[in-house]
């Protein structure tokens, strides 16, 4: 890996992000985000929602999630850049679109550290009293001491990452070993001990699908299902830190997601063996399963079938998991805060990097940010859902960019391309929409009013910041833009789930969303900007690389 830190000789430009994560550790970077706090609690939430089906849903949300991935191989290919998903709505459709996808992933992105402590706080709750449980709603939330260690977590955070990008690839590389080594120990350890078929098919416990078709769809989203593999956009978020981001970028955004669907997979498969006839019979079947110290549910389950020695393992990796995981997208929020204001809809300060590489002022902004986030959300259950509709809402733009580019571009290099014409980015934003829709109408009004109050931030930095603020490309982005969200709030509303109107249920949910889908995507199209001016952002965005490569020759 190449090093720098300092600007060349006699150079008047800021230090910039370092170019020294390699194959191996951008695709750790992924499958060490993915690999968090979801998979110590998105096994038992799934099966309270699914049952023995919920097998289904960590499949079904594997493919969704790799149509996605699929269509940011390809534009992370096209343009390696430090928070990529945000700057590519700005090449294809300007600043409005370019700054609203930016503050839904910013805010997204924002939210994993903090939910990343509070899953390891609650799994430490064995040791010390970090959370209280609430019965009316069966979340575990943080007690004072639980808040002032978030605190200290949070700030470890920041420190690290303040040593730049170099440090953090070491760092993580170490602890994704170990966090692989733990989850498939736990899947061999529960097939090997205690797996009972008869969990799978006994009508006692609710047959193999207790919730119907719609308990598998539902936890996808709210199960932690589709949250545990959020990590993949590593991949295309540091891409522009990357040493061969033609090969690199395919090979993390793809394979950290296949590697850990399988894992999951067979993972969902060894718990609902491994769980006690007689805590399943207690709990009348699986849609209201209870059973001692679930709190931290694998290690429960562990000592319930006479493996000590692991739930102490996985009490010690429920704190090292979620902490890899929180390190990694503290790296990322403020990476996306600084491309944000790279595309200049956002302070200049933000992107302002150390000599050693780190963007100190976003680093300082998404601490604080994230310790304001532990008082509306004190609870890992409480804020999973959020998490999950905003990052899947960011991720749907990266379909509508890849098929608009497409056009406007069509023989620009694709060191990667994507199979199929526009089938795969329209089901990638149909997919989108879905998983979106599922998570529930009181997770996403929550959403909505947040990207609200991003519109009220926006309009504002217009107005102090008028001699610095982008053409907003209006048409461009809001044309689609805006009856994609207001078409999500209405479907979410009138829908059947969490709290809707349940004016529409599951199947008609299918039908709505693609409708939503083909209108946002044909709107897309039309409105996309002139190829002259997505040139001219397409130079902007070289002329950034073509510095920083020469800052990285300079240092040979």
């Amino acid at each position: 890996m190449t090093t720098i830190d300092k600007p060349p000789e006699g150079s008047a430009e800021q230090p910039r992000l370092r170019r020294d994560m390699g194959r191996v550790s951008l695709l750790f970077a992924g499958v060490g985000s993915i690999i968090g706090s979801g998979w110590l609690f998105g096994a038992l939430n799934a099966a309270k929602l699914a049952g023995p089906s919920s097998i289904f849903s960590w499949a079904i949300a594997a493919v969704m999630i790799v149509l996605i991935g699929l269509c940011f191989a390809e534009l992370g290919t096209m343009f390696p850049l430090s928070g990529g998903v945000v700057r590519f709505p700005h090449l294809s459709f300007g600043s409005f679109a370019s700054y609203t996808m930016g503050w839904i992933t910013w805010i997204a992105a924002a939210t994993v550290a903090p939910i990343e402590v509070e899953g390891a706080l609650q799994y430490a709750t064995k040791w010390a009293h970090f959370t209280d449980y609430h019965p009316a709603n069966g979340a575990y939330t943080l007690t004072g001491l639980g808040y002032v260690i978030a605190v200290l977590a949070m700030a470890f955070f920041v420190a690290l990452n303040y040593y730049g990008i170099r440090w953090f690839a070491r760092v993580n590389n170490v602890l994704v070993w170990w966090k692989l080594v733990v989850i498939l120990v736990v899947i061999v350890a529960f097939l090997v001990t205690a797996f009972h078929g008869h969990n799978f098919s006994a009508k006692e416990y609710g047959g193999f699908a207790p919730g119907g078709a719609k308990g598998i769809f539902t936890a996808i989203s709210t199960a932690g299902i589709t949250f545990s593999f959020l990590g993949f956009r590593q991949g295309v978020e540091l891409a522009g830190e990357t040493d061969n981001p033609k090969r690199n970028v395919p090979f993390a955004v793809i394979g950290s997601v296949l590697l850990t669907g399988v894992i999951y997979v067979l993972l969902e498969v060894a718990f609902i063996g491994a769980v006690p006839g007689h805590d399943l019979a207690s709990s009348h079947g699986w849609l209201n399963l209870a059973f001692a110290n679930d709190f931290g549910p694998l290690a429960a389950i562990s000592s319930a079938i006479g493996l000590g020695w692991l739930a102490y393992v996985l009490y010690v990796d429920a704190v090292i998991s979620p902490a890899d995981t929180g390190l990694i997208y503290t790296t990322v929020t403020a990476r996306i805060s600084y491309a944000m204001a790279r595309n200049k809809n956002a302070p200049e300060g933000l992107a302002k990097a150390t000599r050693r590489g780190a963007p100190l002022v976003s680093l300082i902004v998404t601490f604080i940010v994230g310790l304001i986030v532990f008082l509306p959300f004190p609870s890992w259950q409480e804020l999973v859902g959020f998490i999950t509709s905003a990052t899947v809402l960011s991720f749907g733009s990266g379909p509508v960019v890849l098929a608009a580019m497409r056009r406007q571009i069509p023989e620009h290099q694709r060191p990667f391309k994507v199979p199929g014409g526009d089938v795969i980015p329209f089901l990638a934003l149909y997919s989108a929409n879905l998983i979106v829709y599922w998570a529930g109408w009181n997770t996403n009004w929550k959403l909505f009013a947040t990207i609200g109050i991003g519109f009220v931030f926006l309009a504002a930095f217009e107005i102090l910041d008028k001699g610095r603020a982008p053409r907003m490309d209006w048409k461009a982005g809001a044309s689609w833009v805006m009856p994609w969200l207001v078409g999500l709030v209405i479907i979410s509303w009138i829908g059947d789930y969490d709290g809707g109107l349940g004016w529409i249920g599951l199947g008609w949910g299918f039908v709505v969303n693609l409708v939503l889908a083909a209108i946002v995507y044909l709107i897309a199209l039309r409105v996309k900007l002139p190829q002259p001016r997505v040139l001219e952002h397409i130079e902007e965005a070289r002329e950034e690389s073509r510095i920083e490569d020469e800052e990285l020759g300079a240092a040979h």
